[in-house]
């Protein structure tokens, strides 16, 4: 996306205070070693990854890409690797940040993941025009999405893992969107992407990424869609269904099902974007101009979440995470998009300025309940 259990009782609870502590003592940005560590609590179910923006990659927010090294065996960056920024004008290419991303990963042993080489958005104006501002042709186009492909993933071969090759190339009913890539290349644009990223790096796992995809429509499109891109001969790794989830959206059988449908095509399922939004939506147009009364009614956990949500989104991700173990010989992957609840994109969408805790760790980098509540689903359920 653009720049995403039980009550615990008395007991977890005061092992969470006492964590959070023992935290608050310790350095800025120091490691807790008594919090047990995603990563090492589903090592042998899947890769758990979290998505990170530039302040984490250069490391200049301390407590943030402390907790990357302590909890997650994977990395995908947010924004730094999409071509409005690694490749802003048709000349010149801006591996600063994308190098600094990689060394990152490599130094903490991480598998690390590209996002994204095709995409609707974020991608300039100038990607679908001639030099007079016309727009390009089909062969043109090709041209230059693999010129892009085979400089970017050419780059870092051998040392990026996998690949959101496409992203989001379909509308909710489950027909291909109506995008520039589409409209002036046509239906194979999609196969064409796929097989310039295999000749850059033969050896990259390579990916289609959607949201939404756990309704019927939508998945249905999906499946058709990695289908044909089969039939074709192209490599796709998996599907990755991002996980832009609310308290009741996806239900624990929409989960459960689009994971088995998608597995059932033979390649792997990855949760690439997960966060769960616990803030109502608003019901009006986006960016509309609202009442402070209105504002304050979307906007309600601006001094922090309630104990009652707390348990409630701890659930929600328990839950969830009993789908995704239940099905861990399909499932490879579950990567958070972002790190504590500060960071998160949900605080500036679909309204901006608004104080979201989507996430597992808190504003300070603090473990939440549902912290809790996933790494005691993981050790209930993870196959020894």
């Amino acid at each position: 996306m653009r720049w995403y259990g039980s009550d615990l009782g008395w007991p977890g609870r005061l092992a969470l205070v006492v964590a959070s502590a023992a935290s608050l003592a310790a350095p800025a940005g120091g490691l807790r070693a008594q919090e047990p560590a995603l990563k090492q609590v589903f090592e042998k179910a899947f890769l758990v990854g979290a998505a990170l923006n530039e302040q984490q990659i250069f490391e200049r927010d301390e407590r943030a890409s402390a907790l990357v090294k302590q909890h997650f065996s994977s990395i995908t960056p947010e924004n730094i690797l999409k071509w409005e920024v690694v490749h802003p004008r048709p000349d010149s290419f801006d591996f600063r940040a994308a190098d600094r991303y990689v060394e990152f990963g490599e130094r903490n042993g991480m598998f690390i993941v590209g996002h994204t080489l095709v995409w609707h958005s974020q991608t300039p104006g100038w990607v679908f025009q001639d030099s007079a501002g016309q727009p390009l042709g089909r062969e043109a186009l090709l041209e230059r999405m693999r010129n892009h492909i085979h400089t970017v993933v050419g780059r870092f071969r051998g040392r990026i893992g996998g690949w959101d090759v496409v992203n989001e190339a379909l509308e909710e009913d489950g027909s291909l969107r109506k995008s520039r890539w589409l409209e002036l290349i046509g239906e194979d644009y999609l196969v064409k992407a796929f097989e310039y990223a295999r000749e850059a790096d033969p050896e990259a796992e390579l990916y289609y990424n959607d949201y939404s995809l756990e309704n019927s429509p939508k998945r249905a499109g999906a499946i058709a869609l990695v289908r044909k891109l089969q039939a074709a001969g192209a490599k796709v790794t998996a599907i990755g269904l991002q996980g832009h989830d609310r308290m009741e959206w996806p239900t624990v059988a929409q989960q459960d099902s689009t994971i088995q449908q998608l597995a059932d095509l033979g390649i792997k399922v990855m949760i690439t974007e997960l966060d769960i939004d616990v803030l109502p939506r608003p019901a009006g147009p986006r960016g509309q101009a609202m009442a402070p009364a209105v504002r304050d009614s979307i906007d309600p956990y601006t001094a922090g979440l309630p104990e009652n949500v707390q348990q409630a989104l701890a659930e929600r991700y328990a839950e969830l995470f009993r789908v995704f173990l239940k099905h861990q010989d399909a499932v490879t992957r579950v990567t958070f998009w972002g790190v504590t609840d500060a960071q998160s994109w949900l605080n500036y969408w679909p309204v901006p300025a608004r104080t979201n805790h989507p996430l597992l760790f808190d504003r300070a980098g603090l473990p939440k309940p549902a912290f809790a509540a996933v790494i005691r689903t993981g050790r209930e359920a993870v196959r020894p």
